[in-house]
């Protein structure tokens, strides 16, 4: 007879097991953005989510369905805004999930390097001193 200690610990295990034999993916889930009336330059946001799956396919639905739940309006400077999920646009698997594994890359052509350059040094030490703040309040 088992106890209630013995299927707890069963379906632990049962769980550990199941996870190890999931793979990771990266999603892109993309959202249109509306503020407002929706009057103005159409914006969008793509995001890329880490996804357990058992493949590819499971994988795309599962962030279908992070994409469709994750739609409640907010409001911001007391505007209303609103997220509309489009889909789903790409799944890449992740072989090896690893300190500074390559998870997503992109390659740009832009007719001004030097504003190139310009704009991504000044991301990083935006990056690196809102870092450097963190960091010190937590310290203090």
């Amino acid at each position: 007879m088992m106890t209630n200690n013995h299927t707890a610990l069963w379906y632990i295990i049962y769980q550990q097991q199941k996870l190890n034999t999931m793979n990771w993916y990266m999603a892109k889930i993309v959202y249109r953005i509306f503020c407002g009336n929706g009057l103005h330059t159409p914006q969008f946001n793509e995001q890329l989510r880490l996804i357990a799956a058992e493949d590819p396919l499971h994988a795309f639905y599962k962030a279908r369905l992070i994409g469709e739940r994750e739609t409640t309006p907010t409001t911001n400077n007391a505007v209303a805004v609103k997220w509309k999920f489009i889909d789903v646009t790409e799944i890449l698997p992740i072989e090896k999930m690893s300190d500074g594994a390559e998870l997503w890359s992109s390659t740009n052509e832009d007719k001004d390097a030097d504003a190139y350059i310009r704009n991504t040094q000044q991301k990083a030490n935006t990056l690196l001193q809102d870092g450097i703040l963190e960091f010190n309040n937590i310290n203090i």
